[in-house]
């Protein structure tokens, strides 16, 4: 009686699996995720710790998607981490089609007035805001738009890497504010000829 080989089973912790089952997962971790992503959690989901092979991986999935002329990109964004997006593009002309937008209007303009007034205690983000802002700014918190260190009582409040990379804007906190007043300014303006306007993201408008 022959003995029956027996298949090994994947093991996902496992650091065995060649690069083109880690360029996959690594695909994978980017159109699920939504968002960029450091290379140590890509190397968590690919099974690797050297930062070189992590990275070698994620740029050879950014090269196929370039040589397939793919409407959609793999990006190493400033700080490092890595994104899958819509080219610019394609994105005008598929964006009404998006039904998930990322916030209701009440946290969203919680957002705008935090980004605009970056760093901004708690405390006076809710006098302003009204007490539904403590709400708001857990769920930024949780989606990771919105970052805060303790001062005593309150809570120190900006906006994180994350928040400019979703929106398309500066990640200096200057430019940033510069960019944004300039979005509001034309929103306001095509409000006002009736027409819309703002700086739109899957159906989200800054407030």
């Amino acid at each position: 009686m022959e003995a029956q080989q027996v298949q090994p089973q994947p093991n996902p912790s496992s650091s065995g699996r060649s690069k083109a089952q880690q360029e996959q997962l690594c695909e994978a971790a980017l159109y699920v995720s939504g968002r960029p992503l450091d290379l140590k959690t890509l190397g968590s989901i690919i099974g690797a710790r050297s930062e070189q092979r992590i990275r070698s991986v994620a740029v050879a999935v950014s090269e196929r998607y370039k040589a397939g002329e793919s409407p959609v990109q793999v990006l190493e964004l400033p700080d490092g981490r890595w994104v899958m997006q819509l080219r610019a593009e394609f994105a005008r002309f598929v964006k009404k089609l998006s039904n998930r937008p990322l916030l209701t209007p009440g946290p969203l303009r919680t957002l705008s007035f935090i980004a605009l007034r970056q760093p901004v205690n708690q405390s006076y983000v809710v006098r302003v805001r009204g007490k539904l802002a403590y709400g708001h700014v857990k769920v930024l918190k949780d989606m990771d738009l919105v970052a805060y260190e303790v001062l005593g009582r309150t809570k120190r409040l900006r906006t994180t890497g994350t928040f400019a990379d979703y929106f398309n804007l500066s990640h200096d906190v200057d430019v940033m504010k510069k960019e944004l007043k300039q979005v509001l300014a034309l929103q306001e303006r095509a409000e006002a000829a009736g027409k819309p306007g703002g700086k739109e993201i899957e159906g989200e408008k800054l407030e």
